[in-house]
């Protein structure tokens, strides 16, 4: 099997995070409820797996990072706990659909709410960004990259509008968390949210979300938290407010073990090996027939994904085609990117994403443009 669907999971990972996660199994109790080895041991645990995400996304304050369940939950905290009836929001029609629902709820609760369009390829329209501003205009809510796509978005540009207005940064890192270096403090962010699965190579069940110091978000859940028990008000203190609940110990040890596999690797020589397999591959594609590449793969900085399609076939039909007979697992349909299908004219037809892991080699892409190419001339 050739697995080329890292976007929506890292399939192929680093063998200690599965080590971790079995050890975390007859080692892990309930972190911050109780005093015995057990829980003292995920307490320590988890609190090292906060160190190390903070030395990754350059954040000084460990504690202003809250573990979740994936990055879904991370964009519903930020969005559901920091924009209200009356604020307006600035998005993007790159967006996933983990933005732009919980925005449409809050469109319905009274916010208001403007997406910034994209051209043929993909690329967000940034010019547009000041028509789109208004007195009431809260944040601006963003992909670092496109899950269908891979442009990645010029961060440099939109957090230099969300300084001169003092607009909240709220950045999705669903595709680049990983495997594209993220600096919170460089580059603007006041809130980072991402996953645990896919760049950053730990199970499913993990994410988390980084809230600047000076932001308040409202909790999307409240309830146990180990501490304060006899109070009626879930704890304001970070990371506890956002954390109600026990944690998802086991997957935190994968998670923990995978970030030791990234900072010894270095996120760098991920990057780019990554982008090397996925520039090679779309380049041995479009020299076939038929065959239509999406987003700017002209850009200097991309996400590792290529997306495409053969002719008129329906992209489900390519990709059942690359399993059945290739034994290569992609993407196809909508990609939960309904705006950006839009703007590339994708909407009946989708498309087959390949997305591409520091796990994959030369061969498997070899492998894969032979079978794109077998699959046009059929």
């Amino acid at each position: 099997m050739i697995y080329l669907d890292s976007s929506a999971t890292s399939f192929l990972k680093p063998p200690q995070v599965a080590e971790a996660v079995c050890r975390a199994f007859l080692t892990v109790g309930n972190a911050g409820r109780g005093a015995h080895a057990a829980t003292l041991g995920a307490s320590r645990m988890i609190f090292d797996t906060r160190e190390k995400l903070a030395r990754l996304f350059h954040i000084k304050d460990p504690a202003r990072i809250c573990l979740t369940s994936n990055a879904t939950e991370s964009l519903n905290i930020a969005i559901h706990g920091l924009i209200g009836a009356g604020d307006h929001v600035i998005t993007t029609a790159c967006e996933h659909n983990s933005v732009l629902r919980p925005l449409y709820v809050k469109e319905r609760e009274g916010a208001g709410l403007s997406i910034l369009p994209a051209d043929e390829k993909g690329r967000i329209l940034y010019e547009k960004m000041e028509a789109y501003r208004r007195p009431d205009t809260k944040a601006v809510v963003i992909t670092h990259a496109s899950n269908l796509t891979g442009n990645v978005t010029d961060l440099s540009r939109v957090a230099a509008f969300t300084r001169k207005y003092g607009l909240l940064l709220i950045l999705d890192a669903s595709q680049t968390a990983g495997s594209v270096s993220i600096d919170v403090e460089a580059m603007g962010i006041d809130v980072l949210c991402f996953t645990g699965h896919k760049g950053l190579l730990g199970p499913q069940g993990t994410g988390g979300i980084y809230v600047r110091e000076g932001i308040e978000v409202s909790p999307l859940k409240v309830g146990g938290s180990g501490v304060h028990s006899f109070d009626k008000v879930h704890p304001a203190d970070m990371p506890t407010a956002l954390e109600a609940g026990t944690l998802n110990g086991h997957g935190i040890a994968g998670l923990n073990a995978a970030l030791d596999f990234l900072e010894e690797t270095g996120i760098g020589a991920i990057h780019a090996k990554e982008d090397a397999l996925a520039r090679s591959f779309a380049e041995g594609v479009s020299k076939i027939p038929q065959v239509v590449l999406y987003g700017d793969m002209e850009a200097e900085l991309r996400a590792p994904i290529v997306s495409l399609n053969i002719g008129g076939m329906d992209s489900a039909t390519v990709s059942d085609i690359l399993w059945e007979d290739y034994e290569i697992c992609v993407r196809a349909g909508a990609h939960c990117a309904p705006l950006m299908h839009q703007a590339l004219g994708t909407v009946e037809q989708g498309a087959v994403r390949f997305s591409f892991s520091y796990f994959n080699t030369e061969e498997d892409v070899a492998a894969a443009i032979d079978a794109v190419r077998k699959i046009a001339e059929e």
